[in-house]
């Protein structure tokens, strides 16, 4: 059997024979049941995550922050994933043993950048593609000087970027969480918020965000038109925390390209905006009919895109039969789930599905779970929080114009309707 692989890291003062009892270490541990995040053999401790079929493993004999290291840890993951712009790179979107043996000169010099006398350092990926640069399977340094970026109060940011136009591009994207009982009661609901930028801005402009926040409403006295209060609030790290913390301005200088500004929480009781009602009847040794009907409660001048309504059936269900209103239905028998699509669904609309199958065995159903209908979707321009971009100012020494543009999203996130039967 073939066993997973393994890469460390380790602080320089680290026996490396201490590292040899890891493996034994953890499939004791796994033996015995006890098996933890954070295993310890005499002075060190290994602080190990499993992806794939590797283990990516810490080492530490000091009191390190846990919280960091895990962090890095699956920060690392993601810039092995992401390192494969030029083509002939075999892509490592699926990170295991193989893509790591077959890129390993690029592995090596990301986590030598990545990591000095174990301390974090860059892990911008912009950043770091200035100077590791890839061709085939070899690795060239692009420049013989470390970059100004690494060393400047601005890692995120290069110097001389210059653009023709200058734009900036803003995603508002919330996504619903909600969870429906069998009784129609909504049991918990969230919004989960992400603000994204696109920024095509020359120089080093420095970019002041304005939202409807209550807190900021609050403090200036103006507490007019509709206001939200964000919870859990993550931000990039080029936005000046000190400046936000004293007087809610969110004031950064952006990092060139694609990035996500911030996200936040919002603790809410939110409608269900596609209301699912299902009606499912079992003809004993013969057959199971299933009738779901899906309504648009959101406003009618907007427009939900490639709506799915993923429906349980029993997994002995056989020879479907579908009838829709609109919209495709399709039998998945790998997942037990019937798959309605709908690419363009109305506020205030009503659809109907109705499916038959096959049922040689209904006895089976009783010991089987009843697991919720689920709904994916996607409606542009609408948020259900009422989050609004108030102003974005762009300064910049060279005071030329800049464009903002603003889109909302609003997307299913865990959206769950629990059934009677």
């Amino acid at each position: 059997m073939k066993t997973s692989s393994m890469y460390f890291l380790h602080q320089c003062d680290v026996d490396m024979a201490e590292i040899d009892h890891f493996m034994p270490l953890l499939m004791q541990h796994e033996e015995e049941g006890l098996l933890c995040p954070v295993l310890s053999h005499g002075s060190v401790h290994f602080m190990w995550i499993k992806h794939s079929n590797l283990y990516l493993v810490a080492t530490t004999n000091k009191n390190a922050n846990a919280s960091l290291v895990y962090s890095f840890l699956y920060k690392l993951i993601v810039k092995i994933q992401s390192y494969t712009e030029p083509p002939q790179i075999r892509p490592m979107s699926i990170l295991e043993e193989e893509s790591i043996q077959d890129n390993f000169v690029v592995v090596y010099e990301l986590l030598d950048e990545l990591m000095d006398f174990g301390f974090p350092q860059t892990t911008d990926s912009k950043i770091l593609q200035e100077y590791i640069t890839q061709e085939g399977t070899k690795l060239e340094v692009a420049k013989s000087k470390v970059p100004t970026t690494v060393t400047n109060a601005v890692s995120w940011r290069s110097e001389g970027i210059k653009y023709k136009k200058n734009e900036v591009f803003i995603d508002v994207i919330e996504s619903i969480n909600v969870l429906v009982n069998a009784n129609g009661s909504v049991m918990s609901s969230d919004i989960v918020g992400s603000i994204k930028l696109k920024t095509m801005l020359s120089g080093m402009p420095e970019l002041r965000l304005g939202l409807n926040d209550r807190v900021l409403f609050a403090l200036t006295g103006r507490d007019k038109g509709k206001t939200v209060v964000m919870e859990d609030v993550k931000f990039h790290q080029c936005v000046r925390l000190s400046r936000f913390e004293s007087d809610r301005t969110i004031s950064f200088i952006p990092p060139d390209g694609e990035s996500e500004l911030m996200s936040y929480r919002i603790n809410t009781h939110v409608k269900p905006l596609i209301w699912i009602e299902s009606v499912i009847e079992k003809f004993s040794h013969s057959r199971v009919e299933i009738m779901v009907k899906a309504k648009g409660q959101f406003k009618k001048q907007s427009v939900a895109n490639n709506v799915e309504v993923r429906v349980p059936v029993p997994s002995d269900a056989d020879s479907p039969k579908f009838k829709t209103s609109t919209g495709n239905a399709k039998y998945v028998p790998e997942k037990n789930l019937v798959v309605w699509t709908i690419k363009s669904f109305p506020g205030g609309k009503e659809f109907l599905m109705r499916a038959h199958f096959g049922l040689p065995s209904v006895e089976k159903d009783e010991l089987e779970g009843k697991p919720p209908i689920t709904v994916k979707f996607e409606i542009p321009y609408f948020t259900v929080s009422g989050i609004q971009v108030r102003y974005m100012k762009i300064i910049e020494k060279s005071g030329y114009q800049a464009l903002p543009w603003v889109r909302y999203i609003t997307q299913s996130g865990d959206y769950q309707l629990r059934t009677n039967v």
